[in-house]
């Protein structure tokens, strides 16, 4: 298989879960709207194009509306961004090939449909085996439990990932309500979890694939992705 890198035309392409509840509680949930805006920030200064695309396509569900963040704010003020996350393209009728890496933010409605579609799979491995970079952060890893590649491997075997942890997931008392505890899930695919304390940054790089514990992770996660890019 050959590899070629990924131009630095190409934009990266956010995804964005389409679920809106957290399980049966009845309680609302969506993509966590710091987990988009921080890692954004961090490509924007770098002058890198983004796109976004959701698993339904249109608006998706939000979460985490806290516009006291002044990123938040900005972002959530911020017509064209308004806009692009209010018009998402489906994941399903996007091109890989237009993409030098692809993000998958988290908010707890990435566990429900992330891992489960199969454009997720399909999109991940095209733009990984084209020599782009995978990046996730907190639940947005939930994408990758299911991703394999051309030669029947999951992508994240034998790899060092950070994601949500199990311990955080206790925190918050939804250990019950996932579908799956992600770090524990991560483990039985063959990756290596690197936890950090709860609630602190956390990010993790392996080759061409970033993952982040938390919402706080999420600037860094954004700042790894550049750095790769720069140097692709």
């Amino acid at each position: 298989m050959t590899i070629t890198k990924p131009s630095m035309t190409k934009p990266v392409l956010f995804v964005l879960t389409s679920h809106g509840i957290k399980g049966s509680t009845g309680e609302a949930t969506g993509y966590y709207l710091g987990e988009v805006t921080h890692p954004l920030a961090e490509l924007k200064k770098a002058g890198i194009a983004v796109e976004f695309a959701s698993i339904k396509g249109g608006e998706p569900p939000v979460d985490g509306l806290d516009l006291s963040d002044p990123i938040n704010a900005h972002f959530w003020n911020d017509a064209e961004f308004r806009a692009q996350v209010a018009n998402t393209m489906r994941l399903a009728d996007i091109d890989p090939s237009k993409y030098a890496g692809i993000f998958f933010a988290g908010g707890h409605g990435a566990m429900w449909d992330f891992p489960f579609d199969e454009a997720v799979r399909s999109v991940t491995r095209s733009i990984y085996e084209a020599g782009g970079i995978v990046g996730a952060v907190c639940h947005g890893p939930a994408a990758l439990v299911n991703v394999t590649l051309g030669n029947g491997e999951p992508l994240v075997a034998g790899k060092r990932v950070a994601a949500f942890t199990d311990s955080e997931e206790h925190a918050v008392k939804l250990e019950k309500v996932v579908p799956f505890l992600l770090a524990s899930t991560l483990v039985e695919r063959g990756a290596h979890h690197q936890p950090a304390a709860d609630w602190t940054a956390n990010v993790v790089v392996d080759g061409r694939l970033v993952t982040g514990q938390n919402p706080q992770s999420a600037a860094g996660v954004g700042a790894a992705m550049r750095d790769l890019l720069r140097t692709a």
